[in-house]
């Protein structure tokens, strides 16, 4: 469909020379937001107040770090000719959100063995934040208009897409032609899945499935909306790779909730070990 407006201007503020971005701004915020709730969690579960910040200090970097090199591994034909500083550019765009979530678990396993805390009550705590960090994060794409479908039909327009508000509509029209904005679709789809979590958590559930519904719901919805999506990364110019990784999260993830519902006793809401030793021993006080 063929519409005329002006797009939003990338450009948050300019200081002199630098110039600071709406996207680095719009990430920015969803990290902190998504910190501080983690933090506000791991704190009501009794773990050590600083336990999250320590931990997000190591796994935001590698996740930055591992999300480029996921990107640059399945568009090496961009970098094979050089410059091979390019490969580094991550200025010029060029991260894949898987990337950064292997990135981020690798991350908390080592971590969680280093300060002898459970991966799994970690990955429970920050998986309602990092989906949310994650819907707020596409809004970025939106005012770099990436991440975007395919162009939109005129029957297609009249009958959904006409209800959306302007701003959105006119930010996903490029050089004219209309666009499904599907950073809008994921970022609507990741609220739901965070206020699922929020309640599957209220239920008590074994220890590590929040986690693992985190990664299924996520993996469901990036499925069908990557399908949508014209930029995609490819695997053997078979299948999006997006596409393939969320099949196979999706399987792993049922795998894990079966066997560890059967094997783990452990509940999401349960002390951490040294919070249960100072109970005991606070109980045989009172009992003397």
């Amino acid at each position: 469909m063929l519409h005329t407006a002006a797009p939003i201007d990338r450009v948050f503020i300019e200081i002199g020379p630098i110039s600071i971005y709406w996207y680095g701004i719009i990430i920015a915020f969803g990290a902190i937001l998504a910190i501080y709730l983690a933090s506000k969690e791991a704190d009501r579960l009794g773990l050590t107040k600083d336990l999250m910040l320590d931990f997000v200090m190591f796994a935001v970097p590698i996740a930055i770090i591992f999300a480029r090199i996921y990107y640059v591994f399945f568009e090496f034909d961009q970098y094979v000719n050089g410059p091979w500083w390019k490969v580094f550019a991550i200025w010029e765009g060029g991260i894949a959100i898987h990337g950064a979530i292997i990135g981020g678990v690798l991350t908390a396993i080592v971590f969680a063995r280093v300060r002898k805390v459970s991966f799994w009550q970690i990955a429970d705590i920050v998986a309602p934040s990092l989906i949310l960090g994650q819907a707020i994060g596409r809004w970025g794409n939106f005012v770099n208009q990436e991440a975007h479908g395919g162009p939109i039909s005129q029957a297609t327009y009249e009958s959904f897409h006409q209800y959306l508000p302007d701003f959105i509509m006119n930010q996903m029209t490029i050089n004219g032609v209309m666009y499904h904005p599907t950073f809008l679709y994921e970022s609507v789809w990741n609220i739901l899945i965070f206020v699922g979590l929020l309640l599957l958590r209220k239920y008590n559930p074994v220890r590590g499935e929040v986690f693992l519904t985190y990664a299924i719901t996520y993996s469901i919805g990036r499925f069908f909306i990557e399908g949508l999506r014209t930029d995609s990364l490819y695997m053997f110019d078979i299948i999006r790779t997006a596409q393939f990784i969320s099949i196979l999260t999706i399987i792993v993830s049922i795998v894990f909730i079966i066997y560890r519902r059967k094997t783990v006793s452990e509940r999401y809401l349960d002390a951490p070990p040294k919070n249960k030793k100072k109970n005991k021993k606070t109980n045989k006080k009172k009992k003397k």
